[in-house]
């Protein structure tokens, strides 16, 4: 294979994360090896295993034994810290130009790869799959994933109609800044346009899963609405938090102010007395609740230098490395 010199094209990283997916790994393997022989250009595939407690360690390392030197990257965590993690893992390691992302559980078709890269050269940022014809129950996976998708993008304001497809590809300088956490693997694609990255979405095949089990559910609905939450404070106020805490503790002690003018217009032209008067409590209330307020966004401007002005520490540890 020609290098990427010679040939004047870039890297291509590959990430898999995988977690218990033994049965799987042969074909992926395989699969993989011959999609990127077609490319073109150098390449790397990195293996995540997010704490497998089947054999999957194992048959990584024994099916990309035969592989060329430095093709294959094999990270094994300490244990199962969730696709994001997993992923962050690989983006880390990655040492490509462009970086693939792609599902180890076979229903990713690797031979669509060509087609990520392929838009990535014609000018795009980021390559977003939407699995057009899904392969999966329409009640526990199809309905949520189609929920979950409008309300992402409603939410965001990033046009995409499939968040949730692992098979994404990025140039390196839009993904290697990202600090990835909770089930912000899915919401990757809005942070890249909140950067001003160009988002091409290509339609790919999706296949049935065939060996293993499912790693969705739908409880793990309600951890991404939550993260939904936190990019939306972080993408508007992370360096400013006295502007949301701060306003509403300034909205409080108004309020608290026409509580208290109410008070003092009852007893001067009602005459009713102040002492276990309602507006008193709402008075009091409001005004300490708007001084905490106040006091917690600056305690949060703090914390947003301190974290900005010191290097942040990953958030997973490696347990094995093993180059193929």
């Amino acid at each position: 294979m020609e290098s990427a010199e010679k040939q004047g094209d870039t890297g291509l990283s590959v990430i898999v994360p995988i977690y218990n997916e033994e049965e799987n790994i042969s074909q992926l393997a395989a699969e993989l090896y011959a999609a990127l022989e077609e490319i073109g250009r150098d390449w790397e595939v990195i293996f995540i295993d997010d704490g497998s407690e089947d054999g999957s360690w194992d048959k990584l390392k024994s099916e990309t034994a035969g592989w060329n030197k430095g093709n294959a990257k094999l990270i094994r965590l300490a244990i199962n810290y969730g696709q994001t993690i997993a992923l962050r893992a690989g983006i880390d390691a990655a040492e490509g130009d462009v970086v693939v992302t792609i599902d180890g559980d076979l229903q990713n078709d690797p031979a669509d790869i060509l087609r990520f890269v392929e838009e990535i050269d014609n000018g795009a940022d980021v390559v977003a799959g939407r699995r057009h014809k899904r392969r999966d129950p329409w009640l526990t996976r199809r309905l949520p994933s189609w929920l979950g998708n409008r309300v992402v993008s409603w939410q965001t304001g990033v046009k995409l109609r499939d968040f949730g497809c692992g098979l994404k590809a990025f140039r390196r300088e839009i993904i290697k800044g990202m600090l990835l956490y909770g089930e912000m693997h899915r919401l990757i694609p809005a942070l890249a346009a909140w950067m001003g990255a160009r988002i091409v979405e290509l339609d790919v095949n999706h296949r049935p899963r065939s060996a293993g089990e499912s790693k969705y559910h739908l409880g793990r609905v309600f951890p991404v609405i939550l993260d939904i939450i936190s990019l939306r404070f972080f993408s508007s106020y992370a360096t400013r938090p006295t502007h949301v805490i701060g306003l509403w503790g300034i909205i409080s002690i108004m309020i608290g102010v026409l509580a208290f003018g109410a008070l003092v217009y009852m007893k001067l032209r009602m005459g009713v007395d102040m002492t276990g008067n309602p507006f008193m409590i709402i008075f009091v209330l409001l005004e300490i609740v708007g001084i905490q307020l106040i006091a917690l966004g600056l305690l949060g401007e703090l914390s947003v230098r301190t974290y900005f002005e010191t290097q942040a520490k990953m958030p997973y540890r490696v347990k094995e490395t093993h180059m193929g």
